[in-house]
């Protein structure tokens, strides 16, 4: 490509987004479906992220409403079309009451190849299992709710402009997170490339293996106004000595992208470009009624993805575990799948606070084994692993005997979830951080994702609103920040009940009724909570986004039949039982 045409439509762009996840992608969409000029820079290439999203209806029926304003806007010759030359339509792919979910490849469903599927799954099953001990003895109540219903169209008047009453209520589909980010990423790449080829100036460009220069001023230059010139530099990425290392690439020029009339950064929780414009998040405290005030608001969780026929299910597990004191904490799992697709069966559960995962604590390797060896990794690995498998035949009720001939594609692997967020989102005069960049929460039911793809990218759809409007951008980004700022409130305001409480946050509020009137949980009680041994756990293996591309298989079986019913006694009792003086928070 001539250096030109490299650069065609790259100065000074109208929307910038530093971070190519879902919240900039949408961003960028809705960018350039009110008629304006978007960059994305990303420096990890295509998406990768494994996890699998429970998704709010309301994504569904923005994407549609994308659709809308593009076709309205630009009319069939300046749409994306489909390998065959047929429109892409983004809700199309998403969902459709004519096609059908399964195994999916979302690139053959994006180019047309494969009409009869759709990306994401419906959840067919929800349920609730409450395994937490009562008067001394395991107790278990079974819920099973209505599962939500999807529209048969996507209705942009049903789109809620309200965070809180978003994440209150259900999901109604999941989804692979790295389909529904190609979904989005393919189409920018379609109007790219039909605009580059058209000749027209482009309505999107991408640079999906670059960064900001990392040299102080000069990656984000400062100028007398406040606003932000950025330049980016092209990268080469290697894993050296067992990390990802990224540098220049070799001969390479930087590339000034000049003075976006708004940049936004959203680049996960710990962003390095927020942090050189001065953000800084901050630990949300939570006070959990155990007499100890407010405490940071975190959680270990093992996550893994098991070859089991979870199917369309959103399953969620509390039970009590007991410390060598016999306190009582409260330990969560959930086992989410995709619609007729047996290769997925991720189940995430809760270690209980107590629980060190420490092989000398264990027995499993002497004092004064070197936490660097291989011997002291590999008795860590077992002892998680064992946990992990524990847990997930309590959630799944499959024997633990049948799970170690599970094909494994991810994990066990260890996350913590701590709750931080920022003061204000304005970081910059031209410039602002959304997302999990600006503030995270609990992860378990994929509200953070929907507060970025859903709440605070809409918000960019209102700041070109504005302005078009005749609202200044200096008035237009402070009401764009203000809004991301409350989007992100309402979300840990929801998210820090998962923290303590015992119901489920992404049931919905009707249904979080139905759950509390079968088994009688007291929606006042709190969990026990310790913060010591958390951090000391921590201190034995570091934790590693960069995990979810390095897949650690675990060759085995794939289980394709579908889960056995639910039992309707405690997996306790069937084990020899030990009564419990009950220890209330």
């Amino acid at each position: 490509m001539k250096a030109q045409e490299h650069l065609k439509g790259v100065a000074d762009p109208d929307f910038l987004a530093l971070g190519l996840g879902g919240t900039n992608m949408m961003s960028m969409l809705w960018t350039v479906a009110t008629g304006h000029r978007a960059v994305g820079v990303e420096m990890r290439g295509d998406p990768f992220l494994g996890v699998h999203w429970n998704i709010r209806v309301d994504l569904y029926h923005q994407l549609g409403l994308i659709d809308r304003m593009m076709w309205e806007r630009y009319g069939p010759e300046g749409v994306p079309a489909r390998d065959d030359g047929s429109p892409l339509r983004l809700a199309d792919c998403f969902y459709g009451v004519g096609t059908v979910s399964g195994d999916v490849i979302a690139d053959t469903i994006i180019d047309g190849y494969d009409r009869d599927q759709h990306i994401v799954g419906t959840i067919q099953h929800v349920e609730f299992i409450d395994d937490r001990w009562r008067n001394g003895l395991p107790e278990r109540v079974i819920t099973v709710l209505d599962p939500p219903r999807p529209p048969d169209h996507p209705d942009a008047g049903e789109i809620r402009s309200d965070m809180a009453e978003v994440l209150d209520g259900p999901s109604t589909f999941q989804a692979e997170a790295s389909s529904v980010l190609l979904l989005l990423r393919r189409y920018l790449e379609r109007i790219e490339r039909m605009d580059l080829e058209s000749g027209r100036e482009p309505r999107v460009r991408l640079f999906t293996r670059h960064r900001v220069v990392t040299t102080e001023g000069d990656g984000f230059v400062h100028l007398p106004d406040g606003r932000r010139r950025i330049r980016i530099e092209a990268l080469q990425e290697l894993d050296f000595k067992g990390r990802f290392v990224r540098v220049r690439a070799p001969g390479s020029e930087v590339i000034d992208i000049g003075v976006p009339e708004l940049f936004m950064i959203a680049q996960g929780f710990d962003s390095g470009d927020a942090k050189r414009l001065g953000f800084e998040q901050r630990d949300v405290a939570i006070d959990h009624g155990d007499g100890r005030g407010p405490v940071v608001a975190q959680a270990d969780y093992l996550a893994g993805l098991l070859e089991v026929l979870v199917d369309g299910r959103l399953r969620r597990r509390i039970s009590s575990e007991f410390d060598e004191d016999g306190k009582e904490y409260w330990v969560r799992q959930i086992a989410v799948g995709h619609e007729n697709d047996p290769e997925v069966g991720w189940v995430l559960v809760q270690i209980p606070d107590f629980k060190s995962l420490d092989p000398i604590e264990a027995g499993l390797v002497p004092e004064g084994t070197d936490p660097e060896s291989a011997e002291f990794f590999a008795a860590y690995q077992h002892l998680v692993y064992d946990f992990y498998l524990e847990q997930c035949a309590d959630v799944l009720e499959l024997p633990k005997e049948s799970l170690e001939k599970v094909q494994m594609l991810y994990g066990p692997k260890l996350f913590s979830l701590v709750e931080r967020v920022g003061d204000d989102a304005l970081v910059a005069a031209n410039g602002v951080v959304a997302g999990d960049s600006f503030g995270n929460g609990h992860f378990l039911t994929s509200g953070g994702a929907m507060t970025g793809m859903i709440g605070h990218s809409a918000r960019v759809l209102g700041y070109w609103r504005a302005r078009e409007s005749g609202t200044t951008p200096a008035e237009a980004i402070r009401e764009l920040a203000e809004a991301i700022k409350e989007d992100t409130a309402a979300w840990l305001r929801v998210s820090s009940q998962e923290f303590s409480q015992a119901v489920p946050i992404n049931f919905g509020a009707r249904r979080i009724r139905e759950i509390t009137a079968a088994s009688g949980i007291d929606t006042a009680a709190r969990a026990h909570a310790v913060d010591a041994t958390r951090r000391r756990r921590h201190s034995l293996l570091p934790l590693d986004p960069s995990d979810w591309r390095r897949l650690f298989i675990r060759n085995g079986q794939v289980l394709s039949a579908p889960l056995p019913g639910l039992r309707p006694t405690h997996p306790a009792a069937s084990r020899p039982v030990t009564r419990r003086r009950p220890v209330r928070p």
